[in-house]
């Protein structure tokens, strides 16, 4: 899976989410403190420090940052797609494995994620190792040193993210199952294992605690409230809290049907035919599609269940979907129906992407242009890009030409391998400067001059990532407010050398609006220079209406 390689080094941390990370990460490295991730002068208590781990070990190896952050994703993304294969390959066959890994590889989320640096790769590649285990002894065993690497598997996923617990919900459709039908040959008995399944939830905690322990050891030790706070958040608000009584995302129950129809093309199309399949096996009780479907509902159910949702919540499910379709797509891809809708479905993404090209390239249609005025992209760099684009339309069209209804399987697997190849070397390295906001800093640097030092209020993480210089900051989460409260001061410390970034809609009414500086855009947002000489001393910033607030 070269294209997943591809363009591995070429690009910076861009939003959402992998500046925050990489920013925790080389806090990490510079500072020696890898229990409690910052982000800023700040406890970053968002998420569990174990994919920073990641980087921040990755880069101790590597030495580079372009390199190290994007380095757990993509080995996650190889040992989820070989153990799809293998479990598929255990439960029925070699040649249903490599179905179900290759219909993992072409839908277009598992793409998304292995080519980003965020924790949800890995955690995928937790929950579907957690499974493998669980499945292998459930299904193939009884085996407990599976089982108990399962557990364990779930424990360390849970302080990567904190839902890494769900494979251990397989264990609820295998009782269903046991007590439906007691004298099932491939189903584990619990009879006389009380002890063994002990061992288990042991196993669980040692995967935990793998950075619970520590981390609460080090707050027992210590008398400064901040760590109680980091501990109360990270524990209760981002775990129970902020299931039942999400803040963000907020979505309404069925927002998962259209990330199913969408992101995990060209998948969802073949659902039609293999929904009443997986039907008819489940009436005759097949166990291996009974954990596996009945886990993946549960999963849906559960996160269907909270008012806050994102796409990648459901991301777990796909590979135990496509273990489970992996018997089946080998008959699939002989029906004409079932050919002419992946045709169809290649013809749209080819013809599409080309399409859309030529029109910002021939200028037939605005919406390039109106693209690249929101992110402040320059022509060359939208022609670039548009280029790209143009160039795997025509690569994948001749694929699919080539391929017709023959050798559609090849083609699918071919054209999105182009996808991702295009976007590693071509798309993503195009708009680096851009949505990294590196040109944006390199901007900033060039104004204020090398000896100046720069402040940054209301400011986000790529823009503190990409400073050229030490940068201070006066915290990510205080209110704008309170930021400048402490701006204020630090500006008049040394008003010829010091600035403040700020972005626009957080500007002061302390600051001479004629000496502040428009230094551009980047990531949608107009951003400002203040000078120290512009602050007016003595005053005071009010709070702002309606600020709107950091989103985790």
């Amino acid at each position: 899976m070269l294209s997943l390689l591809a363009g591995l080094g070429l690009r910076e941390p861009s939003p959402p989410d992998e500046p925050r990370f990489v920013l925790a990460a080389r806090d990490m490295v510079e500072s020696g403190q890898w229990l409690f991730p910052h982000r800023g002068i700040q406890f970053y208590a968002e998420k569990p420090p174990v994919f920073m781990w990641m980087q921040a070990a990755a880069y101790e190896v590597i030495g580079q940052w372009r390199i190290a952050f994007l380095l757990p994703s993509l080995l996650a993304a190889l040992l989820t797609l070989w153990l799809t294969y293998d479990l598929t390959a255990r439960l029925w066959s070699r040649k249903a494995g490599r179905y179900a890994a290759l219909a993992l590889f072409v839908c277009l989320q598992f793409g998304l994620q292995a080519k980003r640096g965020q924790i949800d790769m890995v955690l995928v590649a937790m929950t579907t190792f957690s499974l493998y285990g669980l499945a292998r002894h459930l299904l193939r065993g009884p085996d407990w040193r599976w089982a108990w690497l399962g557990f364990f598997a779930a424990g360390l996923g849970t302080v990567t993210k904190g839902v890494g617990f769900l494979p251990l919900l397989v264990l609820l459709p295998w009782a269903a199952l046991w007590w439906r039908n007691r004298q099932q040959p491939r189903v584990e008995r619990p009879s006389g294992n009380a002890w063994r399944w002990g061992v288990a939830v042991l196993c669980f905690i040692a995967g935990a605690g793998v950075w619970v322990f520590p981390m609460l050891l080090a707050v027992f030790n210590s008398h400064d409230p901040a760590f109680q706070a980091y501990a109360s958040e990270i524990l209760f608000k981002q775990t129970g809290k902020r299931y039942a009584g999400a803040w963000h995302h907020v979505q309404p129950f069925w927002y998962f049907a259209q990330v199913i129809v969408t992101l995990w093309l060209p998948g969802a199309l073949l659902l039609p035919w293999l929904a009443p399949a997986w039907w008819r096996r489940l009436r005759r009780g097949d166990p291996r599609l009974w954990l596996l479907l009945g886990w993946s509902a549960l999963v849906l159910l559960f996160f269907s269940a909270s008012p806050g949702k994102r796409e990648v919540y459901i991301f777990p499910m796909l590979p135990a979907l496509c273990v489970a379709a992996g018997v089946l797509l080998p008959g699939l891809m002989k029906r004409v129906g079932v050919q002419r809708t992946l045709l169809a479905y290649l013809l749209a993404l080819s013809l599409g992407m080309g399409a859309m090209a030529l029109s910002g390239l021939l200028g037939a249609s605005e919406w390039a242009h109106r693209l690249a005025a929101q992110r402040d992209i320059d022509e060359a760099t939208l022609r670039t890009f548009l280029q790209w684009m143009l160039a795997f339309g025509a690569c994948s069209l001749a694929v699919v030409l080539w391929a017709r209804t023959r050798r559609l399987g090849a083609a699918m697997v071919v054209v999105t391998a182009l996808l991702w190849a295009t976007y590693g070397l071509g798309l993503a390295p195009t708009l680096d400067a851009d949505s990294s906001a590196r040109k944006l800093m390199q901007r900033v640097g060039a104004h204020i001059g090398p000896q100046a030092q720069l402040g940054m209020v209301a400011w986000r993480e790529q823009n503190l990532l990409q400073s050229d210089r030490p940068t201070t900051d006066f915290g990510f989460k205080k209110s704008w407010e309170e930021q400048w409260a402490a701006a204020g001061p630090w500006l008049l410390a040394d008003p010829s050398h010091r600035w403040i970034f700020v972005l626009d809609k957080a500007l002061t009414p302390c600051a001479d609006r004629s000496l502040v500086v428009e230094i551009g855009q980047s990531n949608r947002n107009h951003w400002l220079l203040v000078p120290g000489t512009a602050w007016k001393p003595g005053c005071t910033t009010p709070a702002f209406p309606g600020e709107e607030g950091q989103v985790p």
